[in-house]
C-alpha cells in the first residue's frame, strides 16, 4: 500500500525543534546548522499547508495542529528504532566471544579488531586468550582459533594460515653478530624457547628445526624459555637472543624492521591456525560475520595485500 508521508528530514526537525521548543537545541541533536531547521520546518509547513510554529520574539510556540502532531511523530520515530535495532540485531548484533590462543591475538588478531568494528559496529567482540580447549557448551564461546593440527571432532574447521617456522631476531642483534649468515653459526648464539602447553616431538621447537635444516652442533636445549610465543618474540625484539617463530606471527615484527630474518631458511611443520565452532553456530548472524572476515583478513595477510 502507497503511503503520503513527508519527507523525513523535514519530520526529524520538527519532532526535535517541537520537543525542545528551540530551533538552537534541535540542531544541536541533529548536528546540523539552525538555519536548516528552519528550512526544513518552513518545508514542512509549506507541504502541510499550515503553520506548525507560532514564532515569538523571545519564544516558540505550537500551534494547535503541531502540538497535536508531536506525539503520534515522536511515537512513530520510536517505533522506527526499534525496527532498525531488531534489523541490526537479526544481522548479528550483540556481544561475540572468541576463544583464541594468546600468541595470535596479541601479534596478530587485536591489530586488525578496528577494522572489524569498522563492518560491523553493532558486534561486541570479548577475547578470551587461552591455550585451553573453549567448551563452547559451558564457557559461553561462540567461536575460536586454534593451532595445531586440524582435527578438532564435533567441530567445523576452516584453515585460516599454514605455517613456516624460521629464527628471527633484532636488527641489532644482527648488527652484534656479523659472523651469523647460516644456520650452522647458531653455534655458541642466545636461543630463545617456547614451552609449548601441548608439546610433543613434532611441535615447532629447535631440536626439531635444527634436525630438519641438518644442522649440527648447536645445542637445542639451552637459552631462556618462556611460555607464551608473544613473550618470545619480545624478547627478540629488545635483542636478548634468537626466536623461532612461525611465519604468521612475526609478520607484522617484520613488516615494521623490529625483526629480521638472519637467513632465509624456514621450516615447513604440520600445524595450521583454525577457525573452529560448533556446526549450528554458523547459523547465527554474528558468527558468520566474524568468521567470513577473518578468514578473508588471513586471506589478505597471505597475499600481502593488507597490514595491520
Amino acid at each position: 500500500m502507497s503511503r503520503r508521508i513527508a519527507p523525513l528530514n523535514a519530520l526529524r526537525a520538527f519532532e526535535a525543534a517541537a520537543r525542545h521548543l528551540s530551533f538552537t537545541k534541535a540542531a544541536a541533536e541533529l548536528n546540523v546548522t539552525p538555519a536548516a531547521i528552519s528550512h526544513q520546518i518552513k518545508s514542512l509547513e509549506a507541504y502541510c499547508g499550515v503553520p506548525l510554529f507560532r514564532r515569538m520574539t523571545r519564544a516558540l510556540l505550537l500551534t494547535d495542529r503541531g502540538q497535536a502532531a508531536l506525539p503520534k511523530l515522536r511515537d512513530g520515530f520510536d517505533l522506527l528504532a526499534d525496527a532498525c535495532t531488531t534489523l541490526r540485531t537479526d544481522r548479528g548484533g550483540g556481544l561475540l566471544t572468541v576463544s583464541t590462543a594468546p600468541s595470535i591475538a596479541a601479534k596478530w588478531l587485536v591489530a586488525r579488531l578496528d577494522r572489524f568494528r569498522a563492518l560491523e559496529p553493532d558486534i561486541d567482540i570479548r577475547l578470551d586468550a587461552t591455550d585451553r580447549l573453549a567448551d563452547f557448551g559451558q564457557d559461553g564461546v561462540d567461536i575460536g582459533i586454534r593451532y595445531g593440527g586440524g582435527i578438532y571432532p564435533g567441530l567445523s574447521v576452516r584453515q585460516l594460515f599454514a605455517t613456516r617456522v624460521h629464527p628471527v631476531c633484532s636488527p641489532r642483534f644482527l648488527e652484534a653478530c656479523p659472523t651469523l649468515r647460516s644456520p650452522q653459526d647458531l653455534a655458541g648464539r642466545t636461543l630463545l624457547h617456547i614451552d609449548w602447553t601441548t608439546q610433543d616431538e613434532t611441535w615447532p621447537s629447535w631440536k626439531m628445526w635444527l634436525l630438519a635444516a641438518g644442522v649440527s652442533g648447536v645445542d637445542p636445549a639451552r637459552g631462556p624459555r618462556f611460555s607464551d610465543v608473544a613473550m618470545a618474540i619480545q624478547a627478540a625484539v629488545e635483542g636478548h637472543g634468537i626466536a623461532l617463530v612461525n611465519d604468521v606471527l612475526a609478520a607484522d615484527d617484520l613488516a615494521a624492521g623490529r625483526l629480521v630474518r638472519p637467513f632465509e631458511l624456514s621450516v615447513s611443520v604440520d600445524f595450521a591456525y583454525y577457525v573452529v565452532y560448533p556446526p549450528d553456530k554458523i547459523d547465527v548472524p554474528k558468527v558468520r560475520l566474524f568468521c567470513d572476515w577473518v578468514c578473508a583478513e588471513a586471506d589478505a595477510a597471505e597475499r600481502g595485500a593488507v597490514s595491520p
